[in-house]
């Protein structure tokens, strides 16, 4: 039975997808900031899917990230598929960005990946694994006002493809999910300020059905970045 280790997983498309790969009968290592949320989902889930494990954590403290790995793998399953779906954005001119918000920024949507593939890349080594990180078509074009969130999108791309070529040795595969805007609560954060018609947008089903479709590639494979837009093109 497979095993998905997934970040943000207490909501939007994270939770989404962790519904699904459940009915799938996947073992799940799920983390977010909502411990509430995450055991919440994981009643919802009892009974559905394979074992479930949960521990909290809070992605924008670096040095949460490390206890909060080993904690999920010491339930005992090693990940075959290890999901990086935590993130946030943040609008505003990119020059008068508050320094601490660029930290942040940074932090979560670029080095906690880089610290959660760390922490758990090395024990998937013994039977392989694909890491999946989810992306932006923002790290491709540049959009007034979603400088921060842009650069840091662009440098995860960069971090996948690297992680890609050092770990391709040791059976890891890793692959990005590039998004258009998605109607989830990322559009509802303090952070975020926009007027964007969200009917337009891909829902989280949407974004999750892709996730779960890389996932389930066969292992002699990668699908090195599966793009998906809405029909009306970038907002």
């Amino acid at each position: 039975m497979p095993t998905a280790l997934i970040t943000g997983s207490s909501r939007g498309i994270g939770r989404r997808t962790a519904e699904l790969l459940a009915s799938e009968g996947w073992n799940l290592l799920l983390t977010a900031r909502s411990g509430e949320q995450l055991e919440t989902l994981r009643g919802e889930l009892k009974g559905v899917s394979g074992s479930i494990h949960c521990v909290p954590a809070d992605l924008t403290d670096p040095a949460a990230i490390a206890p909060a790995m080993s904690q999920l793998l010491s339930e005992g399953h090693i990940p075959s598929v290890l999901i990086n779906n935590a993130g946030a954005a943040y609008t505003g001119d990119l020059l008068a960005m508050p320094l601490d918000r660029w930290q942040w920024m940074l932090q979560l949507n670029l080095t906690s990946v880089m610290q959660v593939c760390a922490a758990v890349v090395p024990s998937m080594r013994s039977q392989g694994g694909l890491v999946i990180n989810v992306s932006s078509h923002a790290a491709h074009n540049a959009f007034p006002q979603w400088g921060a969130y842009s650069v840091s999108k662009a440098a995860l791309v960069r971090f996948t493809r690297c992680l890609s070529a050092e770990e391709r040795t040791h059976g890891i595969r890793a692959c990005t999910l590039t998004l258009g805007a998605v109607d989830s609560s990322l559009w509802d954060e303090e952070t975020v300020q926009s007027d964007f018609d969200r009917r337009a947008m891909l829902t989280v089903d949407q974004a999750a059905d892709a996730l779960v479709h890389l996932a389930l590639q066969p292992t002699n494979q990668v699908i090195e970045d599966l793009t998906l837009m809405p029909s009306i093109g970038a907002f």
